[in-house]
Parts: structure tokens; sequence; C-alpha cells
């Protein structure tokens, strides 16, 4: 199968996934590694539909999610890195702000991303090489300095250091652009950095199925994604993201290196 053939029967799939999800009556949460890090029985549910139906279209690839401690090498032949629902803490609350994130990596780079919102029906979508799209319409970075960007961040309660260093730099940054928002799905923010509804996202610790569709969508807006030192993202361990337009990264960037 071509990757054209390969994306355009993704795109069901993960659109079923989030039809399922926007389906939920109200969900009991359990904790994972805390009482802020949360999972429902829609998150594994949903992973499982979206393993059964991707391994069934590409039976050759391995399968790395979020849920149930599922893992492999991402670095040969073909990967799909999911996330069922990223934003489950959203999700759980009832703010309606959550997606569903699948990439296809091959030897260990992406060549499709997917990342749905079904609440909002914004559908963002990038095959490498062919640009950027949320809903069929081309998208792109803001190409901006910083102080004339909104910036998002994200953080976890359960890494109290990290979010403690995010509120020095949120509070550094506040009265030097035009605006800060927090809106708790990093997936959604990487894209809402690729088609310039942010100028730049940040946040100091995510795990690869929380990105990996996202940093090919915003690469493929003419953005760029790094860790905080500007050196490239991990698809096997969790680390920093910076993603968004090139010039705001930058400055935002230079900024990370001076608060500790």
């Amino acid at each position: 199968m071509t990757l054209h053939e390969i994306r355009a029967a993704m795109e069901p799939i993960v659109r079923r996934a989030g039809a399922y999800v926007k389906s939920a009556v109200p969900v009991h949460a359990n904790e994972k590694s805390g009482h802020a890090d949360l999972v429902t029985e829609y998150d594994v549910n949903t992973q499982r539909m979206l393993v059964r139906e991707l391994t069934a279209l590409l039976p050759e690839a391995n399968v790395m999610g979020e849920e149930e401690h599922l893992s492999c090498d991402v670095t040969k032949g073909y990967c799909f890195i999911i996330d069922p629902i990223d934003g489950t803490t959203n999700f759980v609350m009832g703010f309606n702000h959550s997606a569903v994130s699948v990439a296809l990596l091959l030897d260990g780079e992406p060549v499709i991303g997917m990342v749905y919102n079904p609440w909002a029906e914004e559908f963002y979508s990038a095959v490498r090489g062919e640009g950027a799209f949320c809903n069929d319409t081309p998208i792109s970075v803001r190409n901006a300095p910083l102080r004339e960007c909104a910036v998002t961040f994200g953080t976890a309660a359960y890494y109290p250091p990290l979010a403690h260093r995010t509120a020095r730099v949120v509070d550094r940054l506040i009265t030097e652009v035009v605006a800060i928002r927090s809106l708790g799905s990093g997936a959604l923010d990487v894209c809402d950095s690729a088609r310039g509804r942010c100028g730049v996202y940040f946040e100091f610790r995510l795990c690869p199925w929380d990105y990996a569709a996202g940093s090919l969508i915003v690469t493929e807006a003419g953005g760029q994604i790094t860790d905080e030192h500007g050196n490239p993202i991990s698809y096997t361990t969790p680390g920093s993201i910076v993603s968004g337009g090139k010039q705001a990264c930058r400055e935002l960037i230079d900024l990370l290196r001076q608060i500790p």
C-alpha cells in the first residue's frame, strides 16, 4: 500500500474512535501514577479498537500505545503510535477538549499523522512531504516574534519540580507575550501551534504518544518541534517539547535557558 492509500484507510478508523469517545456517558476515572493522572474505560476500549483496526489495515506494523503498557521498537519498519484520548482529565471533567492521536512511523520517523477532536469536528492530518491540513484545508504556522504570539503550555501535578519550573516560565512570559493559555491536551496544543492559533507551545515532559502525530503536522505546516534545548525530539522516550513558528521557538528556547 502507498502512504496515500494507508492515509485514506486510516481516517475513517480514527473518526470512528473519536465518535466512540464523544458518545461517552459520565465516566468513572481510575488513578494511574497519582490523583491527577487519570484513565477511564474509554481510554482502554478506544485503544483496543484502534489497535484491532489499524493492525488489520497494516499487519506488518508494530504498535506503541499509552494504555496497557503497549510498547515496541519504533525504529524498525512501520509502527503506529497511539494516544486513544489525549486530554483524559479534560474528558473526565467535561471540558470537551480532547483528541484521538495516531501517528504512523517508518524506520523511526513519522510519515502520517492524525489528531482528531470530535467535539470541535477538527481533523488534523499530514503525510510526509505533502503539507498539513485541518478538515482538508491547508494550515500553516504563525511566523512572528514571541512578543506578538499567544503561548500555550502544559504541565502536570504529578511532576512537581517541572510544574514549579513551568510556573516560573509563565511568570516571566505573562507580561511579555500577547496571551498565555493552558488547554490540557498536548496533541491539540501542537496542532494549535501548527495552524497559528498560538505562536508556540511548550511542555517539560510529554510521552511520544502525546506528540508523535502532531510533530509531523507542525513540521509539514512550516514550523518546528524540538526539545527545550533545540535538539530533535525522541519517539522512544519522554521529553520536553517546544513547537510552533521557528522564530518564536528560537526565542522561547533562549528564554528557557535562563530559567532553571
